[in-house]
């Protein structure tokens, strides 16, 4: 299985830090949080991993070189000037992903769920990892019925931004800017994504102060 990393975005809420660098090179516990997903996506058994650049992203190569530090083949899927959103970001990379299941995680968040797990997954279209709702989604984004996805229900969760997806979900895409949600949501109601619960460490990183207050609990 391949594994690709969202990393183009520009990351507003956290400016101005990321006016120089971009967002997954933001250090947690001492290293660029880009590090700490090559890291675990190594350990969990992927060789071969996209990244996408966007703002700043002349900086990743430079940072992170083609990958062999850990044992991976990093490869490059360039998004400038403008980025093209989860999903169109996703859908200019397939070339590079195969015609088999692929995970992605968000470049910005931090977590410690065992990647590897996501290897033995049974994906038809879509299988997304759920997480309790932080503070700032008290409403969650979807919920988990069981071992399917729905739009909505009793057991309302936060999608943590890792999944994985079958080419066939962006069979019917034509390239440009778009988000990954609308394709989700038209799966769900085919009943088309599965999904499952981790109650392990997430955050989100996408301002400051959710930035800060990571950093403080690692080095507690």
């Amino acid at each position: 299985m391949r594994a690709m990393i969202l990393a183009a975005g520009r990351g507003e809420r956290l400016r101005p830090l990321t006016d120089t660098v971009p967002k997954p090179l933001v250090p947690i516990a001492g290293k660029p949080l880009i590090e700490h997903h090559l890291e675990a996506l190594a350990a969990g058994g992927f060789r071969e991993v996209v990244i996408n650049q966007g703002h700043l992203g002349d900086l990743l190569p430079r940072a992170l070189g083609d990958g062999e530090r850990w044992g991976i083949q990093i490869h490059w899927s360039d998004e400038q000037p403008e980025a093209l959103e989860t999903g169109g970001g996703i859908f200019q990379a397939l070339p590079l992903l195969g015609s088999a299941p692929f995970l992605v995680i968000n470049g910005d968040v931090w977590t410690d769920y065992p990647l590897v797990r996501l290897r033995a997954v049974k994906c038809d279209w879509a299988h997304l990892v759920m997480v309790p709702n932080p503070e700032h989604n008290p409403r969650g984004d979807f919920a988990l019925e069981g071992a399917r996805i729905r739009e909505d229900g009793a057991d309302m969760l936060t999608f943590s931004g890792i999944g994985v997806y079958h080419p066939r979900l962006f069979k019917s895409c034509k390239p440009g800017k778009f988000s990954v949600v609308p394709l989700l949501r038209t799966a769900m109601t085919r009943h088309l994504v599965t999904g499952e619960r981790f109650s392990g460490a997430w955050d989100d990183i996408g301002t400051p102060e959710r930035l800060e207050n990571l950093n403080q609990a690692l080095s507690a």
